[in-house]
Parts: structure tokens; sequence; C-alpha cells
């Protein structure tokens, strides 16, 4: 849309202070809620993984129940005995690596455990495991340890 001025040129700039004041709001506003985005909620469950790498079935595995019972590759052991239970399997291991496999009520702090005894061992690699150990799986590794035991 031209205009005419006074001396008979015509006017063709675009006025931005309008559109530049839209965006200053816009911004204001989002700072303002950006915050509320970013609240973490504790009772969060990880969802199943559809789509990542396969782990290889040739690495130790420790699995860990919501109750703290530790397996490694199916056998039960204490929490005291997994730096000796991870050496004795690294040495039969191709690659040394580590796959920590937990339920998702397991704490932290029990997982460090393991990554502590893992690097103690002198793993290379730590793999933490994208599905929480299921219902199924505990029962399993329960009722087959019980057997034995």
């Amino acid at each position: 849309m031209a205009m005419n001025t006074k001396k008979g040129k015509l006017f063709t700039e675009i006025n931005i202070t309008p559109l530049t004041d839209i965006f200053l709001v816009l911004l204001i506003i989002m700072m303002v809620i950006a915050p509320t985005f970013q609240s973490v909620d504790n009772n969060i469950s990880v969802p199943e993984i559809n789509s990542g790498i396969a782990i290889e079935q040739n690495k130790a595995e420790v699995a860990i129940t919501k109750e703290g019972l530790m397996f490694i590759n199916g056998k039960q052991i204490n929490s005291d005995q997994l730096f000796e239970e991870l050496m004795a399997i690294r040495n039969m291991l191709e690659k040394p690596e580590v796959v920590v496999k937990a339920d998702s009520q397991v704490k932290s702090a029990e997982i460090m455990k393991v990554m502590n005894a893992a690097q103690d061992a002198e793993y290379k690699k730590l793999i933490v495991a994208g599905e929480p150990l299921s219902k199924k799986e505990q029962k399993q590794l329960k009722d087959e340890n019980e057997i034995e035991g």
C-alpha cells in the first residue's frame, strides 16, 4: 500500500513497531510460562523402548529386583560378592561389558554399586537396559534360585 506524501513521493516503508511489540509480548509470556514445563514428577515410570540397539547375550548381565536382590546371569548373589563375581565372569567374556537391568523402583544407589564394582573389575563398558525388569522375570529368577538353593 503506497501513500502519497506532501512532496509527491511515495511512502513504501513498512512500520514494524506493532510487529516488534507483539513479539516482545510473546517472548515475555514464554519466559513466564517456560519454568512450569520443567517440573519433574518423581512418580514417572520409564516407558518401554521401541527402538535401539539389541543387547548381545555374551555379556555379564546384572539384574536387580525391586526388593534389592541381585542376580548375575541368573545366579543370585549378595551385593558384597558383586566384585568377585564380576571378576570371575570377566575372563570368560570376549568383550568386558556389563548390562544392568533393574526394576523401575530400584534406588539409584544400588545401580551405583554395580557401576563401581564394574569399574573396579576393569570392565570397559556399562550398559543400563532401557526396560525395567518385568514382574514375570523377577518371579522366574526367584523361582529358579529357590529350586537350586
